[in-house]
């Protein structure tokens, strides 16, 4: 348990068996569920966590308050990796008022069987919960990424529970570098309510924070401007860096051949950076952080049924349905008897907001010839040029 203040503790866990956080996303270094309890006049739990870690989580409850009963629990969130111990904190802790909007105590009803009438306290936007020395202002955020969403400022000690903002994947006590899981996070999880997330940081930008508290991820004391930025340019949908990601989706390796060709003729010609990804194999949830990430993307399917290769087609869609935009594409295709995925990607970055598709799409017939060498060299100049239409 980490202490934020003397009066602001840290009861979350740690779940290093988490491997695939909601079913989908991968997590070699597991996730964190956090948790924390303010200690004044009247004290308050803020949330609960995921019933994998039920045992560990009400031991580090019980140490902290040592005898003592909670007088409020406030909900943040309600998705169950967050909220699955309500029921059991309110069958222990009787007299404990439960905290939350209109949408909280609607959402506590779908998942649990409880009578909550007599320890309900609804609140909205600009309302205060007085526990002492210190006092929740709480913040609505709806649809970042649920509806019910809230934030609460703590003002005497200048502290933002930010509820899944600002989180990243991976255990409390991981060492790696905070941007790039939790730009994974940010745009698997939270991607499409980017204009949610400017509201809520036109909120905050009224505040002076301290220190931020997540429900996933570690407590961020120093440089906060760092990672305020960060949620400003990722939910403006802004190219984070400069440079080129070739997703390519193959069959038998051919149009693999072909990704891994323009990889090199992009570095010939002085692309910044180039990532390459099979979509096939590597993991999507990065695949989709890289193509928010950089500028600039080229994919290489190859056609299959007449259609585009599952593992392309789920990909393009991920990125349509988080709000991909502002960005410039190239696009080659595959096929042996009728290349179709080409103009079926096209289809598909039309729908997008603000894509630039370069002018030439390139098709290859069953294996890279010379005359595609050369198609792709002036690919690798359109995209690196600027020169789309």
């Amino acid at each position: 348990m980490n202490k934020i203040s003397e009066s602001i503790i840290y009861v979350g866990v740690d779940d290093k068996e988490m491997n695939l956080f909601e079913n989908q996303y991968n997590t070699p270094n597991g996730i964190s569920y956090n948790s924390y309890v303010i200690l004044d006049e009247k004290v308050a739990i803020m949330d609960t966590v995921d019933k994998r870690k039920t045992s560990d989580w009400m031991k580090n409850i019980e140490k902290i308050l040592d005898g003592k009963e909670p007088d409020y629990l406030v909900v943040s969130h309600m998705e169950s990796d967050h909220s699955d111990n309500i029921a059991n904190l309110v069958a222990k802790y009787p007299n404990m008022k439960v905290v939350g909007n209109l949408q909280t105590f609607k959402m506590i009803a779908q998942f649990f069987d409880l009578d909550l009438k007599e320890k309900s306290i609804i609140v909205k936007e600009g309302d205060v919960l007085d526990l002492g020395i210190h006092k929740l202002h709480f913040i609505m955020a709806p649809m970042v990424h649920w509806p019910e969403v809230m934030l609460s400022y703590e003002e005497s000690e200048k502290v933002l529970f930010s509820a899944d903002g600002f989180g990243k994947f991976g255990t409390l006590d991981t060492q790696e570098d905070w941007t790039c899981e939790a730009r994974r996070y940010y745009f698997n999880i939270v991607g499409k309510y980017g204009t949610n997330v400017q509201c809520v940081l036109k909120k905050l930008s009224n505040l002076e924070v301290k220190t931020i508290c997540p429900l996933h991820g570690p407590i961020l004391s120093e440089n906060l401007e760092y990672y305020i930025n960060k949620y400003d340019i990722w939910s403006r949908y802004i190219p984070e860096d400069d440079g080129v990601l070739i997703a390519y989706a193959s069959i038998h390796g051919n149009t693999e051949n072909v990704a891994k060709k323009m990889a090199e003729i992009l570095n010939q010609k002085g692309a910044k950076k180039v990532v390459i990804t099979d979509l096939a194999k590597d993991d999507m949830a990065e695949a989709i952080e890289d193509a928010f990430r950089y500028d600039k993307m080229i994919v290489a399917s190859s056609t299959y049924n007449m259609e585009i290769f599952p593992c392309m087609e789920q990909f393009l869609n991920h990125l349509k349905g988080k709000n991909y935009q502002n960005r410039k594409v190239g696009i080659i295709e595959n096929g042996s008897w009728a290349p179709n995925s080409g103009k079926l990607m096209k289809e598909i970055f039309e729908k997008m907001k603000n894509i630039t598709i370069c002018k030439d799409l390139i098709t290859i017939k069953s294996t890279m010839k010379e005359n595609n060498i050369i198609q792709m060299e002036k690919l690798a100049d359109e995209i690196l040029d600027k020169e789309c239409l």
